[in-house]
């Protein structure tokens, strides 16, 4: 096959000098193998000048001609090759932006060289079976794990086990010694945390690019959801390889100071014959790729980072991308199906036995042992720093699949209507009670963030009703509580749990090797999972306690409001705000005291999206009643309580405040109101006309100008003002009207922060200019000039017909006021 030489285009990306200088063998274990390699410079070379397309056949000759002894000496290099460097520097082959529909060629080569079952891993198996090892730098590693290593205290994970490799005297940096498999896993698994984040100028849908779905075809293949057996190689002519042997550590750590077997070691050393099943020599791909992704993926914040986080003067740590998450969403999910596509009776406690096959314990240990306590404290990270913006939908999404493992169980119903919800089965149970902070700690970390935000937005709006829905489905709200009820219960109803420790179980070896007994004690399982999560001194805040109970009401109120004010947005016509602007041009209309509510993304929506908005608020009001069993007189008595009626006047109300020793003083309600625009102080400019802001219908050059001239009138004529306007006939009542600024005393300066003051100050005649320097007058004034030009009257005969017109239009109005009135034109 010669695919098309569009191809090129695709290599392009790489750095052609950076790729020549900075690619290198890491330093192996055995010297000789630092010699230069012909291979390795050929295909260096060919990088540069070939074609994709071309590359990657070249590439499969070599994998299949070649022996693992030259091999070797390329495997490193084609590694950052493909998935660029740890340091996020050289880009690699770009999987992350590859897509199928814009770029088809070198997706399909791509796509098919790293297939699981592709040349790319029969290189990797190619080496397996030599038992060769590849130095990986531990300063690349998530930052627990690699403070870890560098305080010589082996990390809980057996995936670090006999891996560790201290320089010699003089050497710098640690490393660890991986298989083939393991380096080739790292690298892939940390490409997506080690590169540079996507520009926001691409828009790339992340599930369509060929990492992603490598992602997926990895999960499927390594760990399946059909059937106990992983997929044989047909190209080893010996079989399957085992696991390697480990390499012991140079120096002994501070906790551990034994060897770890490996899971298949510790498997067979317990069978009295060999076990002809072929998933029992295949379980460690299984077991180093899932190991592999959860630290890289989500093992960046420990117990003891999470908590130093929680002081406000602790710097920004790790924060993950939205494609990050949205792959570890996409691992959630497959371990949900991977852990229940055992049987009913595989999966029941008493099944749990040595005549269980290696990857049917793999799956009842996947998500317990694995997952939960690093996924906890990925989220709380999330929950607690990630932007108050749309882009949380990601995170909560992954949340929600992973609080839903029934969604992907094999018997699961059809999907059913909005209107009734599937209850959740009484199987599910252990699990909401094992994962019960996963459940109610995330749900108020939820709560105040959507007391943070703007509900008004339809994509917020639509956050919480998804969880209001995944909450109020039938029977888990029943499970959540009692597995509370479990954790509240005192122990000396339970003597013969006294002598027991809540601890997070010690990890050495492979998973089997430490995982405990199975524990039918219900309270002692959820007593355990809280304690490992949140320490042994954690204070926990039920999720149907009386605390969280007003949070709840508080939204409640909030969702109230929003809705409300999202119908009156929807009732102001767009001809009001269209004709409101041309007003504001011409200066008939105030620009500064438009609508109460500021532009929101549901102006853009329009219609749609205020009827989307209004009917997300409606279901999660409503399940949020049911969840935490809300009484119609609640709700009103809340509606009631919000005060958003209307005054006497038609005014809308001020924000929430109370009576403080110096004034009105805003609550959190009432600082919410005003952050999301629900209500606001009425503002007017009550200082001297002449000195306030130029407006947006003005000229600001004309109007300074104008300004500088009225003000040299005024103090050329001061007197003469004053003589001319204490005059008590027709003259006097005449330039009052036109020369006397309105008096100030008997305005009010209110303040919400400080009690409403009297000003006594007052303005002398004085003439004001600043008419002439709006919009509106010009155009009024071009409007004159062009229809008297219609009936041939020109420029200066207009200007004394306007100017007797004014006169007399003045002369009437000052006969009809009470004379000496002050007023201003």
């Amino acid at each position: 096959m010669s695919p098309p030489r569009l191809v090129r285009a695709l290599f392009s990306w790489l750095p052609k000098t950076a790729a020549l200088d900075s690619l290198q063998e890491p330093a192996m274990a055995y010297p000789h193998f630092q010699q230069p390699s012909f291979l390795l410079a050929s295909l260096k070379a060919d990088s540069v000048n070939k074609p994709f397309a071309q590359r990657c056949q070249d590439l499969v000759k070599v994998i299949e001609d070649f022996p693992a002894k030259e091999l070797r000496a390329i495997f490193p290099w084609l590694v950052e090759n493909i998935f660029g460097s740890l340091d996020g520097i050289l880009l690699g082959w770009n999987l992350r932006c590859l897509q199928g529909r814009v770029n088809p060629v070198e997706y399909s080569i791509a796509m098919e060289f790293l297939d699981p079952g592709g040349p790319m891993m029969k290189l990797v198996y190619k080496l397996q079976a030599e038992d060769y090892r590849f130095d990986f730098p531990v300063s690349y590693l998530p930052g627990p794990v690699r403070a870890s290593i560098q305080e010589r205290v082996l990390p809980d994970s057996p995936l670090y086990h006999n891996k560790v490799q201290f320089p010699p005297s003089g050497g710098l940096g640690l490393n660890l010694a991986l298989n083939p498999f393991e380096y080739y896993i790292f690298f892939f698994a940390l490409s997506l945390i080690t590169q540079k984040p996507l520009p926001s100028s691409l828009h790339i849908r992340t599930s369509d690019c060929a990492y992603f779905l490598l992602v997926d075809r990895y999960l499927s293949w390594f760990l399946p959801t059909e059937g106990n057996v992983l997929p044989l190689l047909s190209f080893s002519p010996g079989g399957a390889s085992p696991s390697p042997a480990p390499r012991t550590p140079a120096m002994p750590f501070a906790s551990y100071g034994f060897h770890h077997t490996s899971l298949l070691k510790r498997h067979i050393s317990h069978q009295t014959s060999v076990n002809a099943d072929p998933a029992s020599h295949e379980i460690w791909r299984s077991e180093t790729l899932l190991q592999v992704f959860v630290e890289m993926w989500l093992h960046h914040y420990s117990l003891e980072m999470y908590q130093k986080m929680q002081s406000p003067h602790a710097k920004e740590s790790f924060m993950p991308t939205e494609e990050h998450v949205l792959v570890v969403r996409l691992l959630l999910k497959h371990l949900h199906a991977f852990s229940n596509s055992l049987k009913p009776e595989q999966a029941s406690p008493s099944a749990h036995s040595h005549a269980a096959s290696p990857l049917e314990e793999f799956k009842r240990a996947v998500i317990p042992r694995f997952v939960q306590q690093k996924l906890y404290l990925f989220l709380q990270h999330c929950f607690g720093h990630w932007p108050l913006d749309a882009s949380f939908r990601a995170v909560l999404e992954m949340w929600l699949s992973y609080l839903q493992p029934w969604r992907y169980a094999p018997e699961k119903q059809a999907q059913s209507s909005e209107v009734q919800l599937r209850c959740v089965a009484e199987r599910w149970a252990p699990f909401v009670q094992e994962n019960l902070l996963l459940y109610s700690r995330l749900f108020v970390a939820f709560l105040s963030r959507a007391l943070r935000t703007d509900l008004v937005s339809p994509k917020t709006a639509l956050m919480v009703f998804r969880v209001a829905k995944v909450f109020a489905q039938p029977n888990l709200a029943e499970m959540i509580q009692k597995g509370e009820q479990l954790f509240l219960e005192p122990e000396l109803v339970l003597p013969h749990r006294q002598n027991r420790s809540f601890m997070t179980p010690t990890f050495t070896g492979s998973f089997l090797s430490s995982w405990p007994p199975a524990v039918t004690d219900a309270a002692f399982k959820v007593k355990s999972h809280v304690y490992s999560l949140e320490g042994q001194d954690c204070t926990y805040t039920p999720m149907f306690g009386p605390e969280v109970r007003a949070l709840v009401l508080r939204l409640a109120q909030l969702i109230t409001q929003a809705k409300q004010t999202a119908k009156s947005i929807s009732d102001q016509p767009s001809e009001n705000t269209a004709g409101r602007s041309v007003l504001s041009w011409l200066g008939l209309c105030s620009a500064d005291r438009g609508s109460s509510y500021p532009t929101t993304d549901l102006d853009e929506g329009g219609q749609e999206s205020i009827r989307k908005t209004d009917e997300y608020l409606e279901k999660a009001l409503e399940y949020l009643c049911q969840i935490f069993r809300l009484s119609d007189a609640q709700l009103a008595q809340l509606t009631l309580a919000l005060g958003t009626t209307q005054d006497e006047n038609g005014k809308r109300q001020l924000p929430d405040c109370i009576v403080g020793e110096n004034g009105l003083v805003l609550t959190p309600l009432g600082r919410y109101q005003i952050i999301n625009g629900l209500r606001r102080f009425e503002i007017e400019y009550q200082g001297d006309a002449e000195l306030q802001p130029i407006r947006s219908y003005e000229i600001a050059g004309l109007v300074r100008l104008l300004f500088r001239l009225s003000s040299a009138i005024n103090h050329r004529f001061a007197d003469q003002m004053v003589a001319l306007c204490s005059r008590a006939d027709f003259l006097g009542s005449f330039c009052r009207y036109h020369l006397t600024e309105p008096v100030l005393a008997q305005r009010r300066l209110m303040s919400p922060g400080g009690q409403a003051r009297a000003t006594s100050q007052a303005q002398g005649p004085r003439l004001s200019l600043r008419f002439l320097g709006s919009y509106r007058t010009l155009l009024l004034l071009l409007l004159a000039f062009f229809v008297a030009s219609l009936f041939c009257i020109g420029p200066l005969p207009c200007s004394l017909l306007l100017l007797m017109g004014y006169l007399l239009y003045a002369s009437t109005v000052v006969l009809l006021i009470t004379p000496g009135k002050p007023n201003q034109a």
